[in-house]
């Protein structure tokens, strides 16, 4: 039974992202904008993801680099290392899960270096064919590997770019409806800015950060011979946050965040869109190009811009310090149900040392037997500068 639970999630993957076959909207008016290569828009860290999924604009930690390079240019800490580890959708397989390893180093005062390495793996899948045959059993997998530059251009602002190579390994080159397949690669770029101010209000010193990255602009990737070709997940963010201290001891940090993918809306072939029996005939589709997809993306929707709106989700985060040392965290992320209906609460911790730094978070789902239920993510961070201080 686990065996074919793995098939059909991984058939799921290979039908929704390469799209043998076109999924048509429901009559409830669900219209849900799907990409290629997924992985790439999930959460790879525990404090972001503790906070409701929201780190685009959050003070710097070493895992900015998902999240906002530019941010890196405000890291008092010269060189610094991070790795991530989440097992994923544990309520569908028992042998899923994501890896997250991250670094960057100043070259200057001005200057700064990032790399990452996300790696996702699906576990082992038995294929078989329409005749229930065995046809071989693999391990798919997918990766991204990316090299940012960051600058400050004002004593309060930065900005950054990141180049990605991106590889998807779904099927081991299995025919999947007598089409043969093949792993698909392309190359994306980062484009972020970081606004960072520091002041002192009430006697208390108090930060105010606003971020801005549009994401994963690249070309499209194809898992055939190049004749269908799929968006990856172009998204842009934006969100302010606000942190205050208490008192010497007692930080709080509050975030808000949205975010919305830059890939056209798929046509809505219905004639009961939102209970009204209308038909909107056309739509966008996979032929455009990326530049034009990325712009059509705000007004392309079947449902003007009261659907246009329902594409934009929401991150709220709260975060707590004692003493720089230890964190709570808690958020909530919000998807609009016919965008495909992530809504979930997140709690998470942190412990910080001179040297280390240990953060967790649990995903708390609002709906029940959700496939999310239950995630964990853990992060163990490494500050190399206080590391070779100590020596």
């Amino acid at each position: 039974m686990i065996k074919f639970v793995r098939l059909f999630f991984a058939l799921i993957l290979v039908f929704t992202t390469v799209k043998f076959t076109k999924g048509q909207a429901t009559t409830s008016g669900a219209n849900v904008v799907s990409t290629a290569v997924p992985f790439l828009s999930i959460t790879p860290d525990s404090r972001a993801g503790g906070m409701g999924d929201a780190g685009v604009a959050t003070t710097p930690d070493l895992n900015s680099q998902h999240w906002n390079p530019a941010k890196y240019a405000f890291l008092e800490s010269d060189m610094g290392v991070s790795l991530s580890y989440s097992p994923w959708l544990r309520a569908l397989a028992s042998d899923m899960n994501m890896a997250y390893l991250v670094g960057y180093k100043k070259i200057d005062d001005v200057q700064t270096i990032s790399s990452s390495l996300r790696y996702f793996s699906l576990g082992d899948i038995i294929f078989r064919n329409e005749f229930a045959e065995f046809m071989g059993q693999q391990s798919p997998n997918e990766f991204a590997i990316d090299l940012g530059y960051t600058r400050m251009l004002s004593d309060v602002f930065s900005g950054s770019v990141a180049v990605r190579y991106i590889r998807s390994d779904l099927t081991g080159g299995q025919l999947i409806n007598g089409v043969e397949s093949q792993a698909g690669n392309t190359y994306a770029a980062d484009v972020a800015f970081y606004y960072y101010n520091e002041f002192r209000a009430n006697r208390k010193d108090n930060i105010f950060s606003a971020g801005i990255n549009i994401q994963n602009i690249g070309a499209k990737i194809s898992y055939t011979d190049g004749e269908i070709k799929d968006f990856i997940p172009t998204m842009l963010k934006l969100g302010v946050a606000y942190t205050t201290e208490a008192d010497q001891y007692n930080t709080f940090t509050f975030a808000i965040e949205a975010n919305k993918l830059l890939i056209p809306t798929p046509p809505q072939d219905t004639t009961d869109y939102n209970d009204d029996d209308i038909l909107y005939p056309g739509g966008i589709n996979s032929d455009k190009s990326v530049i034009a997809g990325i712009f059509s993306s705000f007004s392309d929707a079947p449902g003007g811009m009261k659907e246009e709106l329902q594409e934009v989700n929401l991150s709220l985060g709260v975060e707590y310090w004692y003493n720089k040392q230890f964190a709570l965290r808690a958020g909530y992320f919000y998807e609009h149900e016919n965008k495909g209906n992530r809504k979930f609460l997140t709690l998470g911790a942190g412990f910080r040392m001179n040297v280390f730094a240990l953060d967790f978070s649990y995903l708390l789902p609002t709906q029940r037997n959700h496939p999310l239920e239950n995630t964990l993510r853990f992060t163990l961070s490494f500050d190399v500068e206080a590391f070779e201080s100590q020596r």
